[in-house]
């Protein structure tokens, strides 16, 4: 049985090689899902992104702070039947305050330098996902990992 360091560094190791998520909303009951170009922070505490608030995305997390995110390693291949691993970080999401911005921001432009336009524009906001656990599934298993 895999202890929990192993569990927890086959997570940073995916959130590492990947670049996007897809991020899950709600509003009034319905489910609403983007992709988003994100970050992790905090020793798997954090995960990060950019968004407009001029979004459903942003106004979702308004109205409800509990979200979802999913992070996988497809390759859309065959071979992921087998291969391919899915983490779900589950929490609560905030826009990123003055006083964490600057050392959060450096930390998301250290993975997408490219977005420094689009994360320094004023109508945009760096959100933050403060994790609670962590789902990893595989074909033929599940496995937790509660953050404190």
């Amino acid at each position: 049985m895999e202890n929990t360091e192993e569990l927890s560094e086959l997570i940073k190791r995916l959130l590492a090689s990947q670049r996007f998520a897809v991020l899950a909303t709600q509003f009034e009951g319905q489910p609403y899902s983007n992709l988003v170009a994100f970050a992790e922070a905090d020793n798997l505490r954090s995960l990060l992104f950019v968004t407009s608030r001029d979004t459903r995305k942003y106004s979702n997390t308004l109205a409800s702070k509990k979200v979802a995110v999913l992070v996988d390693s497809r390759t859309n291949q065959t071979l992921d039947l087998n291969n391919a691993v899915a983490v779900t970080a589950l929490g609560t999401i905030e826009e990123v305050g003055t006083d964490n911005k600057e050392h959060l921001s450096g930390v998301y432009l250290s993975k997408h330098p490219q977005l420094k336009d689009f994360l320094y524009k004023r109508s945009n906001a760096l959100m933050r996902v403060s994790v609670t656990d962590y789902t990893v599934a595989t074909l033929e298993s599940v496995r937790h990992l509660h953050i404190e």
